[in-house]
């Protein structure tokens, strides 16, 4: 199992995330996705949903 993954949303770089021991810590690469930056997630598969979930608010707005 992998420690470290890339998140993207529509073909972006939204941000990696980094297991350690409280979850998985993103990291923005995309200043579209700061408000996420450092939050803790339980898995990586939540991070990718809470990133996706994110950019379809700030559309939507």
């Amino acid at each position: 199992m992998s420690n470290t993954y890339i998140i993207e949303v529509d073909s972006e770089s939204a941000g990696i995330v980094v297991r350690d021991r409280t979850g998985f810590r993103f990291f923005s690469a995309s200043r579209r996705f700061d408000p996420l930056d450092g939050k803790v997630f339980r898995s990586a598969r939540d991070a990718e949903r809470a990133a996706i979930r994110f950019a379809q608010q700030r559309e939507a707005a």
